[in-house]
């Protein structure tokens, strides 16, 4: 029988009257309903996270033994809800227990998190600045890494004290449903709440009067529209939007150690991470080595269903977004590009397209110009590494990019010189790593996530002064 998957409303389970389909990706059809949230629904999500706010707020000891029991709950599902994930995401099952188990690591970090005072003396008048928790928040997250994207919000917004409403995704609402029932239990009635459904149903959350911030990750133009909603009473927001993240590959760059990484930072869940590398720029002395050295790597990765024995990518994720990937791609080849790999879809049913390295591109180009967010990678050419400094930050995003070469303190000197949110050398990314901050410049994002950073985006100052022989006020 079909788990009845439903909302988590103050602690309850709550059917939905209406459904909608949900398509598992490895074979393109229909394989589950989710109930779709109606405006009742979601009043109902929010005003029971307004009502438990005040005493969840005041109890930072209850905060984190509730975050610890979340994350020992998240643990205790990981084969359930992982099975779940790869039916509606197609990645392959090993992918989707690593990605509930990095969850998990999200809510012991934040679990354990010090939010401490800070306290100011001088003159003879002391001053204490606290971080006090806003109170709702309304969370909005994609499909791509839905689970990961669970703990991101919640973690830090709990632990600050703060309620939350969240919405995952419709392509892929079922292992949210499911792991918020699996933690329902670990924390208060009302502290989370989980609602799912088509849209309009993210501009229901983000124009809704109670939420004090929205949390959103997914696409630049929804960003914007996120960013004008919650403008208009003054929500606080956190966006983390699109990237076209370059990779640079310095002439002395050993191309045999630099190809394994740049792939796979290329193409892990498909290439289907806001993070991952979009375009690599190698100079021209380099580039027939490293194409080559990439599309051997693509023609050994095996593709397949998620319990395939040995595989390592799954389809696209969905339908619209593999329809966006081969016209990107289709687009390429007409206008001159070479496939080393790849190159078009598997002839078998589901959303499949192995993964394509590309080169007789250049800048100019939709497939290099443009965020594919899938299994094709672009290699372009540059003559000076000035050149490709300017042409990697010749772009509306700046999220991520990496430098990779032999001489470490040059890489370096190039990264500094990147308009992105984070750079790394000789990797890319850190993205699984919660202790450190992760934010976009320019059109890929409004404000951090992550490490002390992100846990401030879900507070607000409070200062509190008194004569210096006052005594302190409570610090949590």
């Amino acid at each position: 029988m079909t788990h009845p998957y439903r909302f988590t409303i103050g602690g309850a389970q709550v059917s939905g009257e209406q459904t909608f389909d949900v398509v598992n990706p490895s074979t393109g059809e229909v394989f589950a309903q989710a109930p779709a949230a109606t405006a009742a629904h979601v009043d109902a999500a929010f005003d029971a996270a307004q009502r438990a706010f005040p005493a969840w707020a005041a109890d930072a000891a209850a905060r984190r033994k509730a975050l610890h029991a979340v994350a020992d709950a998240t643990e205790a599902a990981v084969d359930e809800v992982a099975h779940v994930l790869s039916l509606e995401n197609g990645k392959p099952f090993t992918d989707s227990q690593w990605e509930i188990k990095a969850a998990a690591a999200w809510f012991r970090y934040y679990a354990d998190f010090e939010l401490a005072p800070e306290e100011i003396v001088q003159d003879g008048y002391r001053a204490t600045v606290f971080r006090r928790p806003l109170g709702v928040v309304a969370a909005i997250k994609p499909w791509n890494t839905p689970l990961i994207q669970f703990a991101w919000p919640v973690a830090p917004a709990l632990r600050a004290g703060n309620t939350i409403v969240l919405k995952p995704s419709p392509f892929t609402p079922l292992s949210t449903l499911l792991l918020a029932e699996r933690v329902a239990g670990a924390a208060p009635a009302g502290v989370i709440n989980v609602v799912a459904g088509p849209d309009p149903l993210g501009a229901a959350l983000t124009g809704h009067p109670v939420p004090r911030k929205v949390s959103f990750t997914g696409s630049t133009a929804t960003g914007r529209k996120v960013a004008q909603a919650a403008a208009a009473d003054l929500k606080r927001f956190t966006l983390e939007l699109g990237g076209n993240d370059a990779a640079l590959v310095l002439p002395d760059a050993d191309i045999a150690t630099v190809a394994p990484g740049v792939f796979w930072a290329a193409f892990m869940n498909n290439g289907q991470i806001c993070g991952a590398v979009k375009r690599v720029y190698v100079h021209e002395s380099r580039q027939a080595e490293l194409v080559e050295a990439l599309a051997d790597i693509a023609r050994s990765v095996k593709i397949g269903e998620p319990w395939d024995e040995g595989v390592q990518l799954g389809p696209v994720s969905t339908r619209p977004q593999f329809e966006r990937v081969t016209s990107l791609l289709s687009d390429a080849l007409a206008n001159g590009a070479r496939a080393a790999s790849g190159g078009a879809p598997l002839d078998r049913p589901g959303f499949f397209l192995p993964p394509t390295i590309l080169d007789h591109v250049d800048d100019g180009l939709a497939i290099v110009d443009e965020e594919q967010f899938g299994p094709v990678l672009p290699v372009v050419s540059y003559q000076t590494v000035d050149d490709a400094v300017a042409r990697a930050n010749n772009s509306p995003y700046g999220l991520d990019a990496s430098v990779w070469g032999a001489d470490t303190e040059l890489a370096t000197r190039v990264a500094t010189r990147l308009e992105a949110g984070v750079v790394t050398v000789n990797q890319h990314s850190f993205g699984a790593r919660p202790d450190l901050p992760y934010g976009g410049h320019k059109a890929s994002g409004f404000g951090v996530e992550n490490g002390h950073w992100g846990i401030e985006e879900y507070t607000q100052i409070q200062a509190i002064g008194n004569p210096e022989a006052a005594p302190r006020p409570s610090s949590d």
